[in-house]
């Protein structure tokens, strides 16, 4: 019944955000964006896809906004993966960025992913666990969450709350979340019909779908690294590294 679920819901198409100036990231990126950043000897960008062709996903779009021209010759060599860009002239951020690559992404619901998020598959892959999840009737969004205290590189307060059932809140202020979000989701188009074009946070998206009561999350159960600086980088170069010392190990 299990896998009956996963083939139906698994999306075909997905969005990463690769558009960003990496300002945190420098010097790394002065010369460079930060998808192309490498970690352990691949760039972002490339974590990310590879989890996608992974979970049988056809099709990425991907924005382009600084060093585009970097990232569009870098993508163009992938020949596992059909490669669409979504290219904004003027930065968009994270929500007007998936707004303006609807026409791209399609009617049914996608994947979108943050080009700096590394996610380590546990059990199961991360992206078959969403699809699962994945309620047409009850959800405009589900959200990729991560204990707050164990995420590597990160030292935030955390975004959510989490109810048994996967409804999402958002942490109280002055408090501590128990979980952030990873910069993984599945998202359906309706999820921006209140939006208009320009320039806008997933966040304005997010209170939307929390005010509806549509906004859902699935506690990760494999490593997320958080790359948000050089700092991070590091931090996620040293775990990927125990990482893999470990399953060898084993």
């Amino acid at each position: 019944m299990k896998t009956a679920i996963l083939k139906t819901c698994m999306p075909k198409t997905a969005m990463i955000l690769a558009a960003g100036l990496g300002t945190r990231m420098r010097p790394l990126t002065e010369t460079k964006p930060k998808v192309l950043v490498d970690v352990n000897g691949k760039p972002l960008i490339d974590w990310a896809i590879d989890r996608l062709v992974e979970a049988g996903v056809a099709k990425v779009v991907v924005n382009l906004h600084h060093f585009a021209d970097q990232v569009e010759n870098h993508l163009k060599g992938r020949s596992d993966i059909e490669v669409v860009f979504s290219p904004e002239p003027d930065a968009l951020e994270t929500g007007g960025g998936i707004r303006a690559a609807l026409p791209l992404l399609g009617d049914a619901p996608f994947f979108a992913i943050n080009g700096d998020a590394i996610c380590l598959n546990g059990p199961t892959s991360a992206l078959d666990r969403l699809a699962a999840a994945w309620q047409e009737d009850a959800m405009d969004g589900l959200l990729l969450l991560n204990s707050t205290v164990e995420a590597v590189g990160y030292d935030g307060q955390g975004d959510f709350l989490c109810e048994s059932c996967g409804q999402l809140t958002r942490r109280p202020e002055c408090e501590v979340a128990p979980f952030v979000f990873t910069g993984v989701q599945m998202l359906h188009p309706r999820a921006f019909s209140k939006t208009t074009d320009g320039a806008f946070s997933m966040n304005q998206v997010f209170d939307s779908a929390l005010e509806n009561n549509r906004l859902y999350g699935v506690i990760h159960d494999g490593l997320w690294l958080h790359v948000g600086t050089p700092e991070g980088r590091d931090e996620a170069e040293a775990a990927l590294d125990e990482r893999y010392l470990d399953l060898r190990r084993r």
